[in-house]
């Protein structure tokens, strides 16, 4: 635990120093310590917090909550108003609408890692045709800007470090291969190119891209995304659950990291298994 708080603060520290614009050194002396002590707190090196009373120097000089630095709200500004930690959207037709793309954009633009459950499997790994097949019954879908932000996204994990992990279920690929259940009207051919798209993908991206195939006869997930350590959504079918407090997203990242462990392929294999999928399509 202390590790994680030293970790939140070592970012946020570093974040609130990138905004003052002033040198190491010179914000060092703006809360009254030497540039030695702010390297070795800023250094992953180290296992190190503030004092008590740095940190309120810190708090009130830079405007921002000590429980903010702490990692203990999303909150960032000291005495701003309490807001619902867990927040009911409704409208929500679609498990990757406008405001999921948001979402996606914001973290994606932080730098934070995203790690999904999707209802079928990540859309960015999914060929126009497929997509344009799913979303067909989605009327409040535009299943064009569905089908430009699937490909822009996975042009920008080709062209960068972006870090993706998705936890999805082997029956829910076998059912795709087999062409079974919402798949039973997509061609064979269609479902058999896009396992070797996804499986050359796979491999082409990892490990940036991990994906992690669980076994349903043992685990179950509804749909669910983390974006990084500020928000973390939970899809039922028309509502979002939007978790923005602290606890909550942990709790959602340590039931991640459970599926993870329960993953019967692992992420270096999923190229070969998707490829073996393929060839069984008939």
């Amino acid at each position: 635990m202390r590790r994680q708080v030293v970790q939140i603060f070592r970012e946020r520290l570093a974040l609130v120093m990138q905004r003052s614009h002033l040198t190491p050194a010179a914000f060092a002396r703006s809360l009254g310590i030497d540039r030695s002590t702010l390297s070795q707190v800023l250094s992953p090196s180290h296992d190190r917090l503030l004092r008590a009373e740095t940190l309120a120097v810190l708090s009130t000089r830079y405007g921002v909550s000590v429980d903010w630095l702490l990692g203990l709200t999303s909150q960032e500004r000291p005495g701003a108003d309490v807001v619902e930690q867990v927040r009911v959207e409704g409208q929500a037709g679609s498990p990757t609408d406008d405001r999921f793309l948001r979402w996606y954009a914001e973290a994606e633009n932080a730098g934070y890692p995203i790690r999904t459950v999707p209802r079928s499997f990540p859309d960015f790994l999914k060929l126009a045709d497929v997509i344009a097949y799913e979303y067909a019954g989605w009327p409040e879908i535009d299943t064009d800007a569905s089908v430009r932000w699937a490909q822009e996204r996975l042009a920008s994990m080709r062209s960068s470090d972006l870090s993706q992990e998705a936890c999805l279920s082997l029956q829910g690929l076998q059912v795709f291969a087999r062409g079974e259940g919402q798949w039973s009207k997509l061609p064979a051919s269609l479902r058999r190119e896009q396992l070797r798209a996804m499986s050359e993908t796979c491999r082409a991206l990892y490990p940036g891209l991990r994906v992690h195939p669980f076994d349903l006869r043992h685990t179950y997930s509804a749909p669910f995304t983390v974006f990084g350590p500020q928000r973390a959504i939970l899809y039922t079918g028309g509502l979002f659950f939007v978790f923005t407090a602290t606890k909550h997203v942990r709790l959602l990242n340590q039931r991640f990291d459970d599926l993870i462990r329960a993953a019967v392929v692992q992420p270096a294999d999923v190229p070969d298994l998707l490829a073996a999928l393929a060839r069984e399509v008939t």
